[in-house]
């Protein structure tokens, strides 16, 4: 896999070509922004995106999905919400047993599905993997060093895509665990949310660590419900990204819950931003399929009600300490 292309221009997408040129990977970067395609091309930047970043030469930004999709193995950036319509505009363009790598982190609001559901039914015919694990896109686009998850059902597969991917300093460790590593990277924006709104209420770091701990317990009930393996949450798209999204301030949805937890308005946040905090609407998707499964996600559900219900924060907060006391068992039952 000498051919790599990105769909998706955001900071991710953008960190991937970057690295996987600095590897010597022909890269075409698929961008629906026009500015995104002329910066790209012209200047070797992404200033709407990625400021003040010098990106490798070589790299070549395209607007033309068919262009994109003669790559011989394609990277999925684009914000979850839209990588199902996305990947119905790719697929005529597709050549059968493409693989398609899902490095979107998120559940879609309308169905409840996982990436790799939602894209099955848009392109049946590709070879599907999942790319997540604690990366925060500017660390990765400047050389530093990185471990991800790379999952796939078929070993060959997920092998040859480690070859082509990995790097010295980006290292994917294989796993067979698509759903666990999808539900690893989409939950763990929800409670990054939760967490910045401890901070932001200044509930201080044992509250935050107390979030993180019940948020896996969430998390890996959800795994375990959609057949998922719950020792997968115990590897980098699990607890590694978990931590590193609820207590880096680069994470766009822990800085999010901050700003609520400092009475901000979710309205204000979201219009001062260009870039897409997924646990905004994986929280709700979370409380849907939760409760579709028969499982409860409570610290999950809060989250969703303040963001989507107009709950009140401290309300919240007091409803989750107000739970029962139970025995501590991250991996069990409801």
């Amino acid at each position: 896999m000498q051919s790599i292309g990105i769909i998706g221009g955001g900071a991710w997408g953008t960190a991937l070509a970057q690295i996987l040129r600095r590897a010597g990977r022909n890269v075409v970067l698929w961008a629906r922004e026009a500015e995104v395609v002329e910066a790209v091309n012209r200047d070797r930047a992404n200033p709407l995106f990625l400021p003040d970043v010098k990106l490798e030469a070589g790299i070549r930004a395209t607007s033309d999905l068919a262009e994109a999709a003669r790559a011989e193995a394609l990277l999925l950036t684009v914000p979850a919400q839209h990588l199902r319509g996305i990947v119905a505009q790719l697929a005529p363009h597709l050549k059968k047993g493409t693989p398609l790598v899902i490095c979107t982190k998120g559940i879609e609001e309308k169905t409840g599905a996982l990436m790799s559901e939602a894209i099955a039914e848009s392109a049946p015919d590709a070879a599907l993997a999942v790319l997540s694990g604690p990366t925060f896109a500017r660390e990765v686009a400047l050389g530093l060093p990185t471990a991800v998850t790379l999952a796939a059902a078929d070993s060959a597969l997920g092998a040859r895509l480690i070859e082509a991917l990995g790097s010295r300093g980006f290292r994917p460790y294989l796993s067979a665990d698509i759903v666990g590593a999808q539900v690893g990277g989409a939950v763990k924006n929800v409670m990054a949310i939760a967490c910045g709104i401890v901070i932001g209420k200044k509930f201080g770091d044992n509250g935050r660590a107390a979030l993180i701990t019940r948020g896996l317990s969430e998390i890996v009930r959800l795994t375990r419900a959609k057949g998922g393996r719950p020792e997968t949450l115990m590897g980098l798209s699990g607890i590694g990204d978990l931590t590193l999204t609820c207590a880096g301030l680069q994470s766009r949805n822990f800085s999010l819950g901050i700003a609520l937890g400092e009475g901000q308005t979710l309205s204000s946040i979201l219009g001062a931003r260009r870039s897409v905090a997924e646990g905004v609407t994986s929280a709700a998707a979370c409380v849907a399929l939760a409760a579709k499964l028969g499982i409860e996600m409570p610290i999950s559900a809060a989250v969703d009600a303040i963001l989507h219900k107009g709950a009140a924060i401290d309300r919240e907060i007091e409803g989750l300490l107000a739970r029962p006391f139970k025995a501590e068992a991250p991996s069990a039952g409801r």
